[in-house]
């Protein structure tokens, strides 16, 4: 599924559109050569930036950059990534600091302004913090939007109940992939990871730089490890949070996914019947787990609103896992349609948390370009619904869901890469942070690229289960993120597991089903959507 991991919101109200690059080329140093295969972005336009600030975002700049569409062949056709910049103020500067909040698909625009915001003023003032809309994303062109209205509401519901009802969703899912075909052929066999590590190089080269540090959220996670595959020696620092495991691209992550939000779910499910004095229903986890699937199969019949079916409920709650922020909400529309009939409140929640717009098509149709063309999907339906099925059985909130989120891979036309063996031994030292119970990218995950990076650490958050952890409200988190971006400082190695443990906050308070819901970032989908 698709992580758009902290729900980073896109920059929507940029003033003024991203500057087109001028002036001749100008010649750049090239550095080590880069891994075997890969070429060098030698020469760059310098970019020229202009203030596109936001009320959030005062210092916010723009500019967009020309890169190969293939960039085997760097004299062919070109496309444009637009580019965003909070520079830096400090007397001497760290260089850039290149960033990325997930996806695949989403928008890296606002998180420029983010970052920069919510970094300490001191270590923020060091680096040119630059946001970038990936090849394919938002106001980089061309903007993939392969069907529109693919998720209006109300869609066949998940669960394969019947043959008809499996060929249905089946139909969608390959009228997806059909449809991105038709319409961007030429474009989809450039629409994968290794191409946009590559366009990261082509913005190091730009902004003039031998060396670049990142910091990804989620996806992000998984750019910055190829990134560091291929360019080991452009790379400064990287923090990584919220962590890909790179040995189950994309299939197996997935499936891997639908345990972990199962698992996060029954805590919702917990937490509900631990405050059965606000909502009422039940004070038995498992007893208002079960009035939440007998919801799911009333709405079948009767969607709420005429909006809400099984599937968008479970869109509506899937935000749920990736902030447990999101949980007094959910649970007022919870109670309110069970308890009252009142179907407002969750068609109010499925419109602000999941219902899909042009900026949410634009981010699904990237995501499963990048993940099909990634790696090798099975292309046996025979093989997905044995799989699925099995799961289904241990973990029955979303896994179907997830499996028709990410079924236009079975009918894929453009042929797969192999996924690059990530391994990190000509890296900096690295720095991992991830949650325990975070359900988008299990902690496994985390475990596994901390062995593929010799010299990396790992900041946990135990019992945490948040998605996007860092620069969210934990201090201690946010302590080694600084420290670590502003002199390069690490925890003690520790061996295989955790170097250093920070507590996770406390779980949301309840509110009253009168009160005014508290405003939260909104969650994205998939390995990842961004905040």
């Amino acid at each position: 599924m698709n992580t758009r991991a902290v729900a980073l919101r896109s920059l929507a109200a940029l003033a003024g559109t991203a500057a087109a690059l001028t002036g001749p080329a100008a010649a750049l140093t090239p550095a080590a050569s880069a891994a075997p295969g890969v070429r060098d972005t030698a020469r760059a336009a310098p970019l020229a930036w202009e203030k596109c600030a936001t009320k959030a975002y005062p210092r916010l700049q723009c500019a967009s950059l020309k890169v190969p569409l293939d960039h085997r062949d760097p004299g062919g056709r070109r496309i444009t990534l637009a580019l965003s910049r909070v520079p830096h103020t400090a007397r001497t500067s760290q260089g850039p600091l290149l960033v990325n909040p997930g996806g695949p698909g989403g928008s890296g625009l606002s998180m420029a302004g983010f970052v920069a915001k919510s970094l300490p003023a001191k270590v923020a003032a060091q680096y040119d913090v630059i946001g970038f809309d990936p090849r394919g994303v938002g106001r980089s062109t061309p903007a993939l939007n392969c069907r529109p209205g693919h998720f209006a509401p109300v869609r066949p519901g998940s669960l394969p109940a019947t043959p008809a009802l499996e060929k249905t969703n089946l139909d969608r899912a390959r009228a997806f992939a059909d449809a991105c075909h038709a319409k961007y052929a030429d474009v989809l066999p450039f629409i994968d990871t290794v191409s946009t590590a590559q366009d990261m190089d082509a913005i190091r080269a730009a902004l003039g730089a031998r060396r670049v540090s990142f910091f990804g959220y989620s996806y992000g996670t998984y750019l910055g490890a190829v990134y560091g595959r291929l360019f080991p020696q452009r790379v400064r620092r990287m923090a990584l949070d919220s962590v890909v495991d790179p040995t189950g691209v994309w299939y197996d992550v997935n499936l891997r996914q639908n345990l972990a939000f199962d698992l996060r779910h029954k805590a919702l499910m917990a937490w509900i019947a631990r405050h059965d004095d606000a909502y009422g229903l039940g004070g038995d986890a498992a007893a208002v787990e079960a009035r939440w699937y007998a919801m799911r199969d009333g709405l079948a019949a009767r969607p709420a609103g005429g909006k809400v079916g099984p599937a968008e409920l479970e869109d509506t709650f899937l935000p749920g896992g990736y902030d447990d922020r999101h949980w007094p909400r959910l649970a007022q529309a919870f109670a309110a349609h069970a308890d009252q009939g009142d179907a407002r409140p969750l068609v109010a929640a499925y419109e602000d948390l999941a219902a899909s717009d042009a900026e949410k098509e634009n981010g699904y149709s990237v995501y499963t370009a990048v993940q099909c063309r990634d790696a090798l999907w099975p292309r046996d339906w025979g093989t997905w619904r044995a799989d699925h099925a099995a799961l289904h059985a241990k973990a029955p909130f979303t896994t179907w869901n997830n499996a028709w989120f990410n079924a236009p891979c079975a009918f894929w036309r453009t042929h797969h890469l192999s996924a690059p063996d990530v391994l990190g031994a000509k890296l900096p030292p690295v720095l991992l942070f991830q949650a325990t119970g975070d359900p988008a990218t299990p902690y496994a995950g985390a475990l596994a690229m901390h062995r593929r990076l010799p010299g990396s650490r790992l900041v946990v958050e135990s019992g945490g289960g948040n998605h996007g952890i860092t620069l969210n409200g934990n201090t201690c988190l946010d302590t080694h993120l600084a420290s670590y971006l502003a002199s390069g400082k690490l925890p003690r190695d520790r061996g295989e597991g955790a170097d250093a443990t920070c507590a996770a906050g406390p779980e949301p308070e309840p509110r009253s089903a009168g009160a005014a819901p508290r405003a939260v970032p909104a969650a994205g989908r998939g390995v990842l959507p961004p905040r």
